[in-house]
């Protein structure tokens, strides 16, 4: 027994309380039910979505096609029509309403390709029009709702706060209008939360594995075993990057909490060196699940580029072979070069743009972005029956009722942190916030930024406000049980209302001029 007590931080006389550290490790739900709460709650984000998705309509003229005027949605479904053409992207005609169907000449953009490419899937499967570029977004919108749902359960222990937290996503405004444009910004939001929650499974596995582990086992640094979900969550923090580069901050937030979650767990059963074991029996797989793995996969997201050789910079090295590192393959150095342009391009960005907002604005919903908002409408046009005129508007904007909680939020997961060594709360605040922060920097370089950017943090958002919702509520039995639940219950139809208040201008819904401008809480909004 001697090796045991040198790495075990238990005594005989803990031993009575064996069961009990051993419950604390074992996940809050096992097994797979809620699925009802989940597929009703998935059901109703994916009408929301797929209903008059392909509204604002697109007319196609003389083998060219005219979009909606969306934002850069535009940009993106030609970008992805390119590549599912040429395997790279083409320039398109000078002409900014049009996407050249034949382009010649290569594109420099600034983004990594995956989430044009899945765009494109959509345009094989449904013909290239507004149906085909749009309908990507609305499936892995869709699917982001019910990840969050089945996350949230699982970090929560309760199959309805999980239903709520995914309703809240099916019904905040910014998710909604951006998983029915062809932008890359849902799949990033995808991505960044299908990692979290594969992560999340994985910590419930290694803490269940101790749970069942004999005292030899744990004085060896515990059955940790095959870690699948870890492979997962690589696999999709490389899809994030392949989609956006701002993937990183989150990314790099998880990857800190795993390293937490892990010597926690060992601390947890007893391991005197948590720390010094898990650095010493996981740095090897870590860089290989979280550093090589999500290189390759986003280095293979640029496949078209590498075979076609015909994309932006494909032929740089060759037009330039002084340079330093010659014995690097010619077209790795010039995919290094492009990324240099790319990131000079970010580090640039400076140009102004009439809905561009501070970070510190987002929570406020101070800015939101008009996406689409044709001039004032006469009777008759567009299915207008007011003399007066009417409008008709995509603005990308979250529910106020949801994003002006943010804050409370914040401040209640925070102190359930600090005075419970709440795992979930800490998790979801530094996930909630870090997409929003980490953008404060660029504005000392006045870079061009958008509301839209905050994307990735609303499903955190959503599963704080459940987490917050199940504390107001307490357990079964306690005393605010009953005005707890009533004040969820009012909160929730709050939030249900207001997404119904601005549904048309979320969705491009005709409404006469004086309904439009009543939704226009703020003289910013416009």
């Amino acid at each position: 027994m001697a090796p045991m007590t040198a790495t075990l931080d238990r005594t005989a006389a803990a031993d009575v309380d064996q069961s009990g550290w051993r419950d604390r490790l074992r996940p809050l739900v096992t097994g797979s039910g809620g699925w009802p709460v989940t597929l009703a709650v998935t059901v109703l984000a994916g009408l929301l979505r797929f209903l008059r998705l392909d509204q604002p309509a697109t007319n196609l003229s003389n083998g060219k096609v005219v979009a909606g005027d969306i934002f850069d949605e535009l940009y993106y479904a030609c970008d992805a029509h390119s590549l599912m053409t040429y395997g790279v992207e083409h320039a398109t005609s000078n002409d900014a309403q049009f996407c050249a169907l034949n382009g010649s000449s290569p594109a420099f953009v600034v983004h990594p390709p995956l989430g044009k490419w899945l765009i494109g899937v959509g345009e094989q499967l449904m013909g290239f029009n507004t149906w085909g570029w749009r309908i990507s977004a609305a499936v892995f919108g869709t699917l982001t709702v019910l990840l969050l749902i089945r996350i949230a359960r699982r970090m929560t222990g309760s199959t309805l706060l999980g239903g709520l937290a995914g309703l809240f996503l099916a019904l905040d405004g910014l998710h909604f209008v951006q998983s029915r444009i062809a932008t890359l910004d849902v799949f990033l939001c995808f991505f960044v939360v299908a990692a979290f929650g594969a992560l999340v499974i994985d910590r419930d596995r290694i803490r269940a594995r101790l749970a069942e582990a004999s005292e030899e086992q744990l004085a060896r640094g515990g059955p940790l075993g095959w870690r699948p979900w870890r492979l997962v969550a690589g696999l999709m923090m490389g899809c994030a990057l392949a989609t956006k580069w701002s993937a990183l901050y989150p990314i790099a937030v998880m990857l800190v909490l795993t390293l937490f979650w892990e010597a926690g767990a060992r601390r947890a059963a007893g391991l005197r060196a948590p720390w010094r074991t898990t650095v010493r029996q996981t740095t090897a797989p870590f860089v290989g699940v979280f550093l090589v793995l999500p290189v390759a996969v986003y280095v293979g997201s640029w496949t078209g580029w590498f075979v076609t050789k015909e994309g932006w910079d494909r032929q740089w090295a060759k037009d330039n072979p002084h340079t330093d590192f010659p014995f690097v393959p010619a077209s790795l150095r010039s995919f290094w070069h492009y990324h240099w342009e790319m990131w000079h391009f970010h580090q640039t960005l400076e140009k102004t743009h009439p809905y561009q907002s501070h970070p510190l604005s987002w929570p406020f919903l101070q800015r939101p972005v008009s996406y689409y908002y044709p001039s004032p409408i006469k009777t008759g046009v567009y299915g207008c029956q007011t003399s007066t005129g009417c409008s008709r508007e995509v603005l990308a904007i979250g529910t106020p009722a949801l994003w002006w909680a943010m804050l409370p939020v914040a401040i209640a997961l925070l102190f359930r942190w600090a005075s419970k060594r709440d795992w979930a709360s800490a998790s979801v605040l530094l996930l909630m916030l870090v997409s929003i922060l980490a953008w404060i920097p660029s504005d000392q370089k006045h870079r061009t930024m958008f509301l839209f950017y905050a994307l990735p943090s609303v499903p955190f958002l959503c599963l704080g406000l459940a987490i917050v919702v199940g504390w107001v509520v307490g357990p079964p039995g306690s005393t605010r049980r009953i005005w707890g639940s009533g004040a969820a219950g009012v909160y929730t139809s709050l939030v249900v209302l207001n997404f119904w208040w601005l549904y048309p201008v979320l969705a491009a819904v005709t409404i006469p001029y004086t309904s439009w401008h009543h939704r226009m809480w703020f003289t910013s909004w416009i």
